[in-house]
């Protein structure tokens, strides 16, 4: 089943262990912007939630993709390969490559 916009909000925001407040300071909205979103289970205007997704490191495209999609899961790993350390990068190599 799919999740609604402000489910999916707070998945992916409980995903990174980040408070309510939390989220409003990385997406730069003010807490009551970010509170009336779950207080109100109301869907965020557009823009807001572009800075959400931003904070989250991902497009809007990304945000609506079908997660049961496997095209959607190599999208994910791409971009957060991307994101990653030279370092990390190497070490998460060598973490696929011990994998069989």
């Amino acid at each position: 089943m799919a999740l609604n916009v402000v489910e999916k909000i707070d998945k992916l925001r409980l995903e990174r262990g980040w408070s309510v407040n939390n989220l409003a300071m990385e997406a730069m909205l003010t807490q009551s912007t970010v509170n009336n979103i779950f207080t109100r289970k109301a869907e965020p205007k557009i823009s807001t939630l572009r800075n959400i997704c931003e904070a989250f490191g991902m497009t809007l495209a990304e945000f609506f993709m079908d997660e049961d999609n496997p095209e959607t899961c190599e999208t994910e790993l791409t971009r957060r390969i991307r994101n990653l350390s030279k370092a990390q990068k190497t070490a998460l190599l060598v973490l696929l490559r011990s994998l069989k």
